[in-house]
């Protein structure tokens, strides 16, 4: 017996669009008015506002400010479904998804399923490193810090303290960056209050990237004063290495070097998170789905990606667009006046990436921003950068009690240099246990 999702039927044309991200929820905002019955599937039953995943991970702010359930967000969009399920594949032959509650068909299919870590092969990094892809990433993560220092109160052998209180984080992008910056915030900051008993002069932050330089696809500009703020800050930044392997406790580089720590946050990298059923063909490299202008997968007429999961190539994006927000919020956004187009037999508009610019955040008073503002370039290093990344953060959260609540922490965190959500909830990474190689303290 064929076992169907349990899904009211309206007569009208079923868009089905797997995952809740950036361009997933903008196209179904672009698609309230249209003649269509939209239905989005997601294994979590919320959007999350990956940006400030790093904030939660260095308890700058809460994790349920930055996470919006669906059905709040479309409470008002009539013909807007939820279903809470994972997807195991898609049949494009009879247009039928596959999904832990059940079939669901479609009529025009939609994948926006974004990306995962890459771990380029690396079975032990895996396991061992700590990424940063989602919400429950970032509170283990926080978890994970705060459950060191208070393992370090107990530890005397200098080599193990250390290798409680030192961090290492692969990958001088975005994510790699702003960490590094709120770390060490925090050791300048928060963790002396709260662990007296320890010396933060000892604790190492080293940040390592690949290449020469960090935020790489920013101007060179905001790349050196990227450098330059982190190193002010304390933080040890490694160029033009690469980690060739980590056991949960030594770190090891390609150039010989190696460090000590317990705890390694995996940021040099992703790939497309795909979905079963698709021809191999369809694929790129980066497991990224190869779509057209109009963001339609090659080979099909009815199947579209969008965001990270879509590599639309053209001669001025031989790699297609970065995997940012903002191509996925645009293309979500074309994506739902073309569907209606395609329904009523219009002609479909192409897709033309208008680039806003990039920024990123190191510490208090400490950005760097690209931006493209009236057909301009615009470059800002240091406070003004600051406050336009603050903003334009603030203002693209979903909900309006997610940006107050944001915006109390900010401003709190602000005027008394202090971050208050420092709780030990849930899970944590576990490297090396103590038991087995450390001599605890005598009790006083």
């Amino acid at each position: 017996m064929v076992n169907y999702a349990r899904i009211a039927t309206t007569g009208q044309p079923k868009v089905v669009i797997i995952g809740g991200g950036f361009g997933g929820l903008e196209l179904v905002k672009s698609l309230k008015n249209a003649p269509v019955q939209v239905i989005l599937i997601d294994k979590q039953n919320y959007h999350t506002f990956q940006p400030l995943m790093y904030q939660v991970a260095t308890a700058g702010v809460e994790p349920d400010t930055i996470i919006h359930p669906f059905r709040k967000i479309f409470e008002d969009q009539k013909n807007f479904f939820f279903r809470l399920a994972e997807v195991q594949r898609v049949d494009t032959q009879q247009q039928l998804v596959e999904t832990s509650i059940g079939l669901i068909r479609y009529d025009y299919l939609v994948i926006a399923t974004g990306a995962t870590t890459n771990y380029f092969g690396d079975e032990q990094m895996e396991q061992n490193a700590i990424a940063m892809k989602s919400i429950e990433d970032a509170i283990s993560l926080r978890n994970t810090i705060l459950a060191n220092f208070e393992k370090a109160l107990q530890v005397d052998e200098e080599e193990h303290l250390n290798s409680l209180m030192d961090y290492v984080i692969v990958g001088g992008g975005a994510t790699g960056v702003e960490l590094a910056g709120a770390l060490s915030e925090l050791r300048k900051h928060v963790f002396p209050k709260d662990y007296p008993e320890l010396d933060f002069k000892s604790m190492d932050i080293h940040l390592i990237q690949s290449g020469g330089e960090l935020l790489k696809g920013m101007s060179p500009e905001a790349s050196q004063k990227s450098l330059q703020f982190l190193q002010e800050m304390g933080v040890d930044v490694l160029l033009n290495r690469r980690v060739k392997s980590y056991d949960g406790y030594t770190v090891t580089l390609d150039t010989g070097e190696t460090l000590i720590t317990r705890t390694l946050i995996w940021a040099a990298g992703v790939t497309g998170n795909p979905v079963a059923g698709l021809s191999p063909e369809s694929f790129i490299k980066g497991n990224r789905l190869k779509v057209d202008v109009y963001n339609r997968v090659e080979g099909y007429e009815n199947v579209f990606a969008l965001g990270d999961i879509a590599a639309m190539v053209t001669a001025e994006n031989p790699q297609g667009h970065p995997m940012l927000a903002q191509p996925a919020i645009q293309q979500g956004a074309l994506l739902g006046q073309n569907l209606v187009n395609l329904h009523e037999g219009k002609p479909l508009q192409p897709f033309i990436y208008k680039d806003q610019g990039t920024m990123a955040t190191i510490g208090r008073n400490k950005a760097v921003a690209d931006l493209r503002l009236f057909k301009k370039e615009f470059k800002s290093q240091g406070f003004l950068a600051w406050l336009i990344w603050m903003f334009i953060h603030l203002i693209s959260i979903a909900g309006f009690r997610n940006r107050l609540l944001v915006m109390t922490n900010w401003f709190w965190n602000y005027f008394t240099y202090d971050s208050g959500n420092r709780l030990i909830l849930g899970e944590k990474q576990e490297n090396a246990p103590l038991a087995e190689t450390i001599t605890h303290k005598t009790v006083i």
